[in-house]
């Protein structure tokens, strides 16, 4: 694989990531502003006071850049390097530190499937550096899959290529849909084996192993308050919590009784828009544990995520919550508000006021449904919004349920209906793609017609109206049965599947004529292949 796959064709970044010069825009505040663990060993253990941990990437074998994001290493003033192997290989496979690099992995808990689970941590993360881009913001740089840390438990701190594949696009799709997301620069094979049990049922297997270059303002995440809270380090609580304050939230002022309970409202209203636009497209996280929420509002921790294919409320891809659906699709603004909740009970030393932080769930209520009424409406081309229109949502909902359709082909398709025509099968033809079973089409027809009818009295252009639409209901998400594509081919060697499909996710929302094979709806044959239809956490 001599060529790295061009994911974006944005202006060219300006230093090699090796290029000493780049050092002068490398900083490391968080681990100035915050207490470190006094033991430097990557020893699994439990660590009191401390926000994080001094670590080394484990090296590996051969280290090959897969893939590259332009778009990303713009933000960062970072090139695309010339070659897939030699020096920025070398440090983003976790096989050399450049001068200014302190890496560590962060210390957090968390409150799993309902549970609190104590002491988590990044347990095959680690954060190499800050870098100031040229727009003079802050980034992260963590790697994913890097090794042992003194968080790793009984784990071995590696990935593998299928998950870090499914993590390096999801998060670049994310970002092109428009949601908030942390972003990836690159993914490096490591050239090393690693084993892995995928569905936890004895039959573990030696995969490929793969490491993730994750960036984002911060990593910080709820549990990181949660550990601190439950160990009563309140010292080290109010330091995190003025450190993220000072750093990503100056606009609220220096840090105070009054700040933080409006810091905490603010994490709430980000919340429920990040949610709001898990919705819209049909994003399932798939582990909404209290550890994968950012404090930043951002999608975070790409695991057994999935996208709905055929449209369910109670849809989960994590074979782990297959039984109880905690984290099925239609519950994902309750378990947030639910995290939040959590979050709350952290911070709560910091905001003695109950009512202040009443205040802030309730922001997270009420932002939420002002985004998914704004979202709903936008998504069926209305002008706006008006009294009777949650029937006509509730009607659509319950028709989707009435037989197995894409939820994605639906909305995009539902643009083209031309709502003048008062024939059934005309109205109908646009979304015929939609249904698994083209016969089924016949339980929406009763619904599509007080659609049309309500439509019609907005009285908009059909061009303007599916121009709107357009914009809001994506055309290409990278559905599971592409990823697993990109991922069987890149196993063989082969990059361009990978690199096509980033291409057409960079434009979602775009018609795209030559790539209409990567908008069809899940092909029988991934129906039950794994990868396609259930993912596990193991990675």
């Amino acid at each position: 694989m001599n060529d790295v796959p061009r994911v974006n064709l944005g202006l060219a970044a300006k230093l090699d990531l090796c290029d000493p010069q780049l050092a002068h825009r490398f900083d490391d505040s968080f681990v100035r502003a915050l207490p470190a663990d006094p033991v430097q060993h990557d020893v699994p253990r439990p660590v009191r006071n401390a926000c994080y941990s001094r670590v080394k990437p484990t090296p590996v074998a051969a280290p090959e850049l897969l893939a590259w994001a332009d778009a990303v290493g713009d933000l960062l003033g970072i090139a695309r390097p010339d070659s897939a192997t030699g020096p920025v290989a070398d440090v983003l496979g976790g096989n050399h530190l450049l001068p200014g690099m302190q890496p560590y992995a962060a210390r957090y808990g968390g409150h799993q499937f309902g549970n609190w689970a104590g002491q988590l941590g990044d347990g095959r993360a680690m954060t190499l550096v800050e870098v100031i881009g040229p727009d003079g913001r802050r980034r992260e740089l963590q790697l994913k899959g890097a090794g042992r840390t003194p968080y790793s438990r009984r784990a071995d701190g590696r990935a593998v290529l299928r998950s870090s594949v499914r993590e390096f696009l999801c998060s670049e799709a994310m970002h092109y849909l428009g949601v908030p997301t942390t972003r990836a620069l690159s993914l490096v094979a490591t050239g090393e084996a690693v084993e892995r049990d995928m569905f936890y049922d004895g039959n573990a297997q030696d995969e490929p192993g793969a490491v993730v270059c994750r960036v984002a303002p911060s990593f910080v995440r709820f549990g990181n308050f949660e550990i601190l809270a439950a160990n009563e380090e309140l010292e080290e609580l109010k330091r995190l919590a003025d450190y993220v304050i000072r750093t990503h939230y100056p606009e609220l002022g220096e840090p105070s009784p009054e700040v933080y309970a409006r810091w905490f409202e603010e994490i709430c209203r980000r919340t429920a828009v990040m949610v709001a636009d898990w919705m819209r497209v049909g994003f399932v996280h798939g582990v909404m544990n209290t550890d994968n929420m950012s404090i930043l509002g951002l999608t975070i921790d790409y695991g057994p995520y999935g996208w709905l294919e055929g449209y369910d409320l109670g849809w989960t891809p994590n074979t782990t919550d297959a039984t109880g659906r905690r984290y099925c699709y239609g519950r994902q603004p309750e378990i947030a508000q639910w995290n939040l909740l959590r979050l709350a009970g952290a911070l709560s030393p910091l905001i003695p006021d109950r009512a202040d932080l009443e205040a802030g769930i309730d922001s997270f209520g009420r932002v939420y449904g002002e985004c998914s009424q704004r979202i709903m409406g936008d998504k069926l081309g209305l002008l706006e919004f008006a009294a009777g229109d949650d029937a006509l949502v509730e009607d659509l909902v319950a028709a989707l349920h009435g037989a197995e359709t894409d939820m994605t082909l639906f909305f995009r398709g539902l643009a083209d209906v031309p709502v003048a025509a008062a024939d059934d099968a005309v109205l109908m033809a646009p979304l015929c793609a939609a249904f698994y079973d083209e016969s089924d089409g016949g339980h929406l027809l009763g619904w599509l017609r007080h659609y049309v009818e309500r439509v019609r009295r907005d009285g908009q252009d059909p061009a303007t109206r599916r121009a709107r639409m357009n914009r809001i209901n994506p055309k290409y998400v990278p559905r599971n049965y592409l990823a697993q594509l990109a991922i069987d081919a890149l196993a063989e060697g082969d990059a361009s599947v990978l690199k096509r499909l980033l291409a057409v996710l960079e434009h979602p929302y775009d018609e795209q004529p030559q790539h209409e094979d990567l908008a069809a709806r899940r092909p029988e044959w991934a129906r039950h292949k794994a990868g396609c239809s259930a993912l596990s956490c193991s990675s």
